[in-house]
C-alpha cells in the first residue's frame, strides 16, 4: 500500500510540519496503526478510508503521533486532503468523520487548502511559577484551551521571547493535557504574519511540534480579540517554520494553508 510523507503549511519541501499519510480501505487494529506511526516517526501519521455515499462524512480519518492517537491535529488532517485532490481520488469539499467531529477540507484554484474546525474555547487561569520555569520564561496571560485541544495558552512579552525559548520538556509535561502553545503579536507586521507561536507537547512525544493547525483553533480567537480582526495570519516559529492563516467564524474557525508531498513510497507491512 502507498504511504507519504507530506509537508504541510508550507509550500516548500523540507519545510512546515510533516505528516505521514495512508489511506485505507478500511482501519485495522489499533497497534498496527500505532505501530506504523513509531515507524513513520513523524510528529503525526494520519490513516483515512472512505466512507459509504450518502452519510454525514466522505472518510473516516484518525491521527496518531509516535506515542498516542490524538484527539485533533490540523496539519495531517490538511496533509490527507492534499494527497487526495492530488491523486485524484476527492474533488471537492471533502468531509472527514473524525473524534473532533465532521471537519471539512476545501481546496482552493491557487493550491490552498482550507479546514473548518471547532473554536477552542479561552478560560483565562493563573499563571503558573512552575510553567514559568519550564519554559524560561514569564507569561504575560495564561489560558486553558478546553478538552477537545487541551492545551495551555500562554502569552509572552514580544515576539524575540517565543523565538528564544529552550523548554525545560520534561518540566512541562504536567502543565497541560496536551501541551504548551507560547505566542506574542508579531514585531513587524509588514512581515507577513500577525502573530508567532511555539507548540511543545513531551506529553504525547513531541518536544516542539514544527507548526500545530489544531492550536490556531485557540490562537484565532485569542489574536482576533486583540487585534480587532476576523482573518489573520500566524507564523510558527520552529526551526521548520510554516504558516497558517486563520479565518474566525464564532463557533468554527478556517485554517488555511498549503502542502507539498516530499515522500511517496510502499509500505510492506
Amino acid at each position: 500500500m502507498r504511504i507519504r510523507i507530506v509537508d504541510a503549511f508550507t509550500d516548500r519541501p523540507f519545510a512546515g510540519n510533516p505528516a505521514g499519510v495512508l489511506l485505507l480501505d478500511a482501519f485495522p487494529a489499533d497497534d498496527w496503526l500505532q505501530q506504523v506511526a513509531m515507524e513513520v516517526n513523524q510528529a503525526e501519521t494520519a490513516f483515512a478510508h472512505p466512507l459509504p455515499e450518502g452519510g454525514a462524512a466522505d472518510w473516516a480519518l484518525r491521527w496518531f503521533t509516535p506515542a498516542a492517537e490524538v484527539d485533533l491535529c490540523g496539519h495531517a488532517t490538511l496533509a490527507t486532503a492534499h494527497v487526495l485532490h492530488a491523486t485524484g481520488t476527492a474533488r471537492g469539499p471533502v468531509r472527514f468523520a473524525t473524534r473532533s467531529g465532521v471537519l471539512t477540507a476545501t481546496a482552493h484554484d491557487d493550491g490552498s487548502i482550507t479546514l473548518d474546525f471547532p473554536t477552542a474555547p479561552l478560560t483565562e487561569v493563573p499563571v503558573d511559577a512552575r510553567v514559568a520555569a519550564a519554559l524560561g520564561a514569564e507569561p504575560k496571560a495564561a489560558f486553558d484551551t478546553g478538552p477537545q485541544v487541551g492545551d495551555l495558552l500562554v502569552e509572552l512579552a514580544d515576539e524575540d521571547a517565543v523565538r528564544g525559548l529552550t523548554p525545560d520538556h520534561r518540566a512541562l509535561v504536567a502543565h497541560s493535557k496536551r501541551g504548551i502553545i507560547a505566542t506574542a503579536r508579531a514585531q513587524d507586521p509588514t512581515r507577513g504574519y500577525d502573530f508567532v507561536s511555539r507548540g511543545f507537547f513531551p506529553r504525547i512525544g513531541i518536544d516542539e511540534d514544527p507548526v500545530t493547525g489544531s492550536a490556531h483553533t485557540a490562537l484565532a480567537p485569542y489574536w482576533s480579540e486583540r487585534l480587532g480582526r476576523d482573518e489573520l495570519t500566524g507564523l510558527q516559529a520552529s526551526p521548520r517554520s510554516g504558516v497558517v492563516r486563520t479565518t474566525l467564524r464564532g463557533e468554527r474557525t478556517l485554517l488555511t494553508g498549503r502542502a507539498v508531498t516530499v515522500i511517496e513510497g510502499e509500505l510492506h507491512a
